[in-house]
């Protein structure tokens, strides 16, 4: 079985990739989160760091790309080819409203004969491995029989099927009804996503639907970047090693350092990683419950905020050329207090 590390926008980065490559179970393929075709002559600085090979290294990297024009994504999988990349992925899944209100992502979905016309003229001018990553509809579940039929008429190279609508978002459960229709239906390799977030989830998908190629995995592995491992090895389930948490910690900690303008991008990144990785320490619940009634946590966070922001406020007053830390104490403080929210 394969498994994939699914594209999340602003936390599946080039710095988390590379900190989860290297601490833990390794994925078969890491799906960027997504490149919208614009009318630039090339990517922005953001764009390149996050798909230049120098940053990729040793990780099987699949750009994905989000877009309802077949002009600009076949003009993307181009500048895409120019670094190398032989297979990219079409985003027909993204439930956010924001795409969805422009057509986009899984608000694409219900538009068939657009879409139709618009894979047509991407496998007519690209020679690159294409995948689709969709949801099974925008409204109701039953759009997927027409969606089947339409990703059947071209040689896709995987489709990556999250079986819910775009209305459930993240609610309710994964229809893996329609997702058993794919599996009869599909004329290439089938990867499931959507809601595998421990060792039973994934065999349950496995005995389910043996005929599956890999797996894709989200929130799941965020929350607990031990979850592969504890596929192989099932002993493995509960165990936590803290040395090794600490360090991929440290290396994300340190990256986001490389690439953001001062510490409160930082503070920011990590706390939201720190806000799926909560579940690996349940036995801490209480005590956080209590410092969050108590007032402790919202003192400290309020505390922290003014920190920072008196920080970054005077950071940004030098010149780019000139980022050295006028004022050791004050950065001090402020690694001291992020490690306290």
């Amino acid at each position: 079985m394969k498994y994939y590390l699914a594209p999340l926008e602003g936390i599946t980065t080039q710095v988390y990739r590379n900190a989860y490559h290297k601490y833990f179970r390794p994925m078969d393929k890491y799906f960027t989160p997504f490149l919208v075709p614009h009318t630039k002559k090339g990517f922005s600085t953001k764009e390149i760091r996050e798909i230049h090979p120098d940053n990729n290294k040793e990780l099987y990297v699949v750009p994905q790309i989000l877009s309802n024009q077949a002009e600009d994504t076949v003009n993307t999988i181009h500048k895409l080819e120019q670094y190398g990349y032989k297979e990219v992925n079409l985003n027909l899944g993204c439930p956010s409203k924001t795409v969805v209100s422009k057509n986009r992502g899984s608000g694409f979905l219900a538009m068939p004969e657009e879409l139709d016309h618009f894979l047509e003229e991407i496998f007519e001018k690209t020679e690159v491995k294409i995948s689709v990553k969709t949801r099974i509809g925008r409204d109701e579940p039953e759009e997927f029989y027409k969606l089947m039929e339409l990703y059947n008429k071209y040689p896709l190279e995987e489709l990556i099927v999250h079986p819910r609508t775009q209305k459930d978002f993240y609610r309710n459960t994964p229809n893996l009804s329609m997702f058993g229709y794919a599996v009869e239906q599909s004329r290439f390799p089938l990867c499931y996503n959507g809601d595998v977030k421990k060792r039973e989830d994934k065999e349950n998908i496995v005995e389910t639907f043996p005929g599956i190629s890999a797996i894709m995995l989200g929130r799941g592995v965020i929350a607990n970047p031990f979850l592969t491992a504890s596929f192989e090895k099932p002993e493995e389930q509960n165990e936590i090693d803290k040395d090794t948490l600490r360090n991929f910690h440290d290396a994300l900690y340190e990256g986001y350092g490389q690439v953001s303008d001062g510490i409160l991008p930082v503070l920011f990144k990590m706390k939201e990683i720190w806000t799926y990785m909560k579940e690996l320490f349940p036995e801490d619940k209480k005590r956080i419950k209590k410092a969050e009634e108590s007032g402790e946590c919202e003192r400290l966070r309020a505390g922290s905020r003014r920190n920072f922001l008196l920080y970054f406020k005077r950071e940004i007053t030098y010149n780019r050329g000139n980022l050295e830390i006028e004022n050791e104490r004050s950065l001090q403080y402020g690694k001291s207090e992020t490690a306290r929210i």
